[in-house]
Protein backbone atom coordinates (compact mmCIF):
# COMPACT_ATOMS: atom_id res chain seq x y z
CA UNK A 1 0.00 0.00 0.00
CA UNK A 2 2.94 2.45 0.79
CA UNK A 3 3.84 1.63 -2.53
CA UNK A 4 0.80 3.00 -4.09
CA UNK A 5 0.94 6.38 -2.13
CA UNK A 6 4.22 7.35 -3.05
CA UNK A 7 3.52 6.65 -6.48
CA UNK A 8 0.57 8.72 -6.47
CA UNK A 9 1.77 11.38 -4.10
CA UNK A 10 4.35 11.56 -6.73
CA UNK A 11 1.93 12.38 -9.24
CA UNK A 12 0.59 14.89 -7.51
CA UNK A 13 3.74 16.73 -7.04
CA UNK A 14 3.97 16.74 -10.63
CA UNK A 15 0.39 18.32 -10.58
CA UNK A 16 1.51 20.81 -8.48
CA UNK A 17 4.06 21.90 -10.56
CA UNK A 18 1.42 21.63 -13.52
CA UNK A 19 -0.77 24.19 -11.42
CA UNK A 20 2.14 26.57 -10.54
CA UNK A 21 2.88 27.36 -13.76
CA UNK A 22 -0.62 27.13 -15.23
CA UNK A 23 -1.23 29.98 -12.57
CA UNK A 24 2.36 32.08 -12.98
CA UNK A 25 1.05 31.90 -16.82
CA UNK A 26 -2.19 33.17 -16.06
CA UNK A 27 -1.12 36.51 -15.30
CA UNK A 28 0.56 37.11 -18.62
CA UNK A 29 -2.20 37.25 -21.20
CA UNK A 30 -3.85 39.76 -18.62
CA UNK A 31 -0.98 41.67 -18.94
CA UNK A 32 -0.27 41.11 -22.18
CA UNK A 33 -4.44 42.17 -22.58
CA UNK A 34 -3.84 45.58 -20.37
CA UNK A 35 -0.74 46.99 -22.53
CA UNK A 36 -2.81 46.28 -26.24
CA UNK A 37 -5.65 48.37 -24.44
CA UNK A 38 -3.53 50.99 -23.40
CA UNK A 39 -1.89 51.39 -27.12
CA UNK A 40 -4.79 50.81 -28.22
CA UNK A 41 -5.95 54.20 -26.23
CA UNK A 42 -3.30 55.74 -27.96
CA UNK A 43 -4.15 54.93 -31.62
CA UNK A 44 -7.68 56.24 -31.10
CA UNK A 45 -6.46 59.21 -29.77
CA UNK A 46 -4.70 59.81 -33.25
CA UNK A 47 -7.66 58.88 -35.07
CA UNK A 48 -9.92 61.51 -33.27
CA UNK A 49 -7.33 63.92 -34.36
CA UNK A 50 -7.29 62.37 -37.94
CA UNK A 51 -10.93 62.74 -38.09
CA UNK A 52 -10.95 66.42 -36.71
CA UNK A 53 -8.26 67.10 -39.68
CA UNK A 54 -10.22 65.42 -42.34
CA UNK A 55 -13.20 67.28 -41.44
CA UNK A 56 -11.52 70.55 -41.93
CA UNK A 57 -10.25 69.56 -44.82
CA UNK A 58 -13.62 68.66 -46.47
CA UNK A 59 -15.29 72.06 -45.14
CA UNK A 60 -12.44 73.58 -46.68
CA UNK A 61 -13.29 71.99 -50.00
CA UNK A 62 -16.76 72.73 -49.36
CA UNK A 63 -16.38 76.09 -48.99
CA UNK A 64 -13.73 76.52 -52.05
CA UNK A 65 -16.57 75.20 -54.21
CA UNK A 66 -18.92 77.25 -52.58
CA UNK A 67 -16.53 80.62 -53.45
CA UNK A 68 -16.12 79.10 -56.79
CA UNK A 69 -19.93 78.87 -57.65
CA UNK A 70 -20.46 82.08 -55.88
CA UNK A 71 -18.07 84.38 -58.25
CA UNK A 72 -19.37 82.58 -61.42
CA UNK A 73 -22.77 83.81 -60.24
CA UNK A 74 -21.61 86.85 -59.81
CA UNK A 75 -19.93 87.04 -63.26
CA UNK A 76 -23.25 86.22 -64.95
CA UNK A 77 -25.47 88.92 -63.02
CA UNK A 78 -23.07 91.21 -63.60
CA UNK A 79 -23.11 90.51 -67.32
CA UNK A 80 -26.53 90.96 -67.17
CA UNK A 81 -26.50 94.43 -65.38
CA UNK A 82 -26.40 96.04 -68.94
CA UNK A 83 -29.93 94.52 -70.15
CA UNK A 84 -31.71 95.28 -67.26
CA UNK A 85 -34.77 97.89 -69.10
CA UNK A 86 -35.82 99.49 -65.53
CA UNK A 87 -34.07 101.48 -62.90
CA UNK A 88 -35.70 99.04 -60.51
CA UNK A 89 -34.71 95.99 -62.32
CA UNK A 90 -31.30 97.61 -62.32
CA UNK A 91 -31.20 98.10 -58.78
CA UNK A 92 -32.33 95.16 -57.42
CA UNK A 93 -30.19 93.14 -59.51
CA UNK A 94 -26.98 95.50 -58.29
CA UNK A 95 -28.34 94.65 -54.68
CA UNK A 96 -27.53 91.11 -55.23
CA UNK A 97 -24.33 91.32 -57.09
CA UNK A 98 -23.15 93.08 -53.51
CA UNK A 99 -24.93 91.08 -51.34
CA UNK A 100 -23.19 87.63 -53.00
CA UNK A 101 -19.82 89.83 -53.57
CA UNK A 102 -19.68 90.45 -49.78
CA UNK A 103 -20.78 86.87 -48.95
CA UNK A 104 -17.64 85.80 -50.84
CA UNK A 105 -15.54 88.18 -49.04
CA UNK A 106 -16.29 86.79 -45.77
CA UNK A 107 -16.54 83.05 -46.80
CA UNK A 108 -12.63 84.38 -48.03
CA UNK A 109 -11.97 84.87 -44.45
CA UNK A 110 -13.26 82.03 -43.38
CA UNK A 111 -11.26 79.72 -45.77
CA UNK A 112 -8.19 81.88 -44.47
CA UNK A 113 -9.10 80.49 -40.67
CA UNK A 114 -9.91 77.03 -41.75
CA UNK A 115 -6.70 76.96 -43.56
CA UNK A 116 -4.80 78.38 -40.32
CA UNK A 117 -6.68 75.89 -38.47
CA UNK A 118 -5.64 72.66 -40.88
CA UNK A 119 -2.31 73.37 -40.11
CA UNK A 120 -2.65 73.69 -36.62
CA UNK A 121 -4.28 70.15 -36.63
CA UNK A 122 -1.67 69.12 -38.87
CA UNK A 123 0.59 69.55 -36.46
CA UNK A 124 -1.56 67.52 -33.98
CA UNK A 125 -1.53 64.73 -35.90
CA UNK A 126 2.19 65.06 -36.21
CA UNK A 127 2.90 65.01 -32.43
CA UNK A 128 0.23 62.40 -32.06
CA UNK A 129 1.32 59.94 -34.54
CA UNK A 130 5.15 60.57 -32.72
CA UNK A 131 3.53 59.78 -29.83
CA UNK A 132 2.38 56.44 -30.73
CA UNK A 133 5.32 55.34 -32.65
CA UNK A 134 7.26 56.13 -29.23
CA UNK A 135 4.32 54.45 -27.06
CA UNK A 136 4.34 51.56 -29.69
CA UNK A 137 7.97 51.01 -29.40
CA UNK A 138 7.97 51.01 -25.93
CA UNK A 139 5.03 48.59 -25.12
CA UNK A 140 6.01 46.17 -28.01
CA UNK A 141 9.18 45.24 -26.07
CA UNK A 142 7.14 44.68 -22.81
CA UNK A 143 4.44 42.88 -24.85
CA UNK A 144 7.18 40.73 -26.84
CA UNK A 145 8.97 39.63 -23.02
CA UNK A 146 5.71 38.88 -21.65
CA UNK A 147 4.71 36.69 -24.85
CA UNK A 148 8.59 35.28 -24.28
CA UNK A 149 7.53 33.87 -20.81
CA UNK A 150 4.08 32.77 -21.59
CA UNK A 151 5.43 30.84 -24.56
CA UNK A 152 8.12 29.58 -21.96
CA UNK A 153 5.09 28.41 -19.57
CA UNK A 154 3.81 26.93 -21.78
CA UNK A 155 6.40 25.39 -22.75
CA UNK A 156 6.86 24.19 -18.75
CA UNK A 157 3.83 22.77 -18.90
CA UNK A 158 3.98 20.34 -21.86
CA UNK A 159 6.77 19.24 -20.79
CA UNK A 160 5.42 18.62 -17.17
CA UNK A 161 2.39 16.62 -18.64
CA UNK A 162 4.81 14.44 -20.34
CA UNK A 163 6.59 13.85 -16.53
CA UNK A 164 2.70 13.51 -15.89
CA UNK A 165 1.64 10.72 -18.35
CA UNK A 166 4.80 9.07 -16.84
CA UNK A 167 4.12 8.99 -13.46
CA UNK A 168 0.35 8.28 -13.68
CA UNK A 169 1.30 4.76 -15.47
CA UNK A 170 2.59 4.13 -12.17
CA UNK A 171 -0.26 4.42 -9.65
CA UNK A 172 -2.95 2.20 -9.09
CA UNK A 173 -6.02 2.45 -11.38
CA UNK A 174 -8.64 2.43 -9.20
CA UNK A 175 -6.18 5.17 -6.45
CA UNK A 176 -5.64 6.95 -10.06
CA UNK A 177 -9.62 7.50 -10.86
CA UNK A 178 -10.57 8.39 -6.81
CA UNK A 179 -7.81 10.98 -7.41
CA UNK A 180 -8.72 12.38 -10.35
CA UNK A 181 -12.21 12.94 -9.43
CA UNK A 182 -10.73 14.34 -6.24
CA UNK A 183 -8.06 17.06 -7.93
CA UNK A 184 -10.78 18.33 -10.53
CA UNK A 185 -12.48 20.05 -7.53
CA UNK A 186 -9.46 20.67 -5.32
CA UNK A 187 -6.02 20.64 -4.93
CA UNK A 188 -3.86 19.10 -3.38
CA UNK A 189 -6.25 15.74 -3.64
CA UNK A 190 -4.08 13.59 -1.34
CA UNK A 191 -2.60 14.96 2.14
CA UNK A 192 -1.26 12.90 5.20
CA UNK A 193 -3.37 13.56 8.64
CA UNK A 194 -1.78 15.62 11.49
CA UNK A 195 -1.84 14.40 14.65
CA UNK A 196 -3.84 13.42 16.40
CA UNK A 197 -6.31 13.61 14.07
CA UNK A 198 -6.30 16.68 12.03
CA UNK A 199 -7.13 16.94 7.87
CA UNK A 200 -4.08 19.33 6.75
CA UNK A 201 -6.26 19.77 3.68
CA UNK A 202 -9.45 21.89 5.30
CA UNK A 203 -8.00 21.63 8.62
CA UNK A 204 -10.98 19.61 10.48
CA UNK A 205 -10.96 16.50 12.56
CA UNK A 206 -11.36 13.05 11.64
CA UNK A 207 -12.41 10.06 14.04
CA UNK A 208 -9.58 9.24 16.28
CA UNK A 209 -10.16 5.65 15.48
CA UNK A 210 -9.66 6.17 11.70
CA UNK A 211 -6.42 7.70 12.16
CA UNK A 212 -5.26 4.91 14.46
CA UNK A 213 -6.17 2.97 11.89
CA UNK A 214 -4.73 4.38 8.81
CA UNK A 215 -1.54 4.54 10.90
CA UNK A 216 -1.61 1.41 11.92
CA UNK A 217 -2.40 -0.32 8.08
CA UNK A 218 -0.17 2.53 6.41
CA UNK A 219 -3.65 2.81 3.89
CA UNK A 220 -6.03 5.81 2.57
CA UNK A 221 -9.31 6.85 3.32
CA UNK A 222 -11.95 9.76 2.45
CA UNK A 223 -11.97 12.97 4.61
CA UNK A 224 -15.49 13.08 5.88
CA UNK A 225 -15.17 17.07 5.53
CA UNK A 226 -13.52 17.77 1.88
CA UNK A 227 -13.31 14.03 0.51
CA UNK A 228 -9.38 14.58 -0.03
CA UNK A 229 -7.90 11.19 -0.26
CA UNK A 230 -5.90 10.90 3.45
CA UNK A 231 -3.37 9.08 5.39
CA UNK A 232 -0.94 8.99 8.07
CA UNK A 233 2.00 10.59 7.19
CA UNK A 234 4.09 6.89 7.91
CA UNK A 235 2.12 5.56 5.08
CA UNK A 236 4.69 7.44 2.84
CA UNK A 237 7.31 8.79 4.79
CA UNK A 238 9.61 6.41 6.68
CA UNK A 239 9.44 6.99 10.50
CA UNK A 240 12.87 9.19 11.64
CA UNK A 241 15.17 6.75 12.68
Amino acid sequence: MREKLQSLAALQKVDLEIAAFKKSAETYPKQIAELEKELGLVRSAVEVERGKLDDIERQRSTLEQTITEEKDKVKKWEARLTEQRSTREYSALAREIDIAKKSNVTMAEELVELGKSQGTQREMVKAKDAELAARAAALAGKMGELRGKLAEAEAGVRGLEEKRADAAKNVDAALLRRYDTVRKKRMPAMVPLAPPNTCTGCRMNVPPQLYNTLKTNLSFDTCPSCMRIIHAPEAIEAPAK
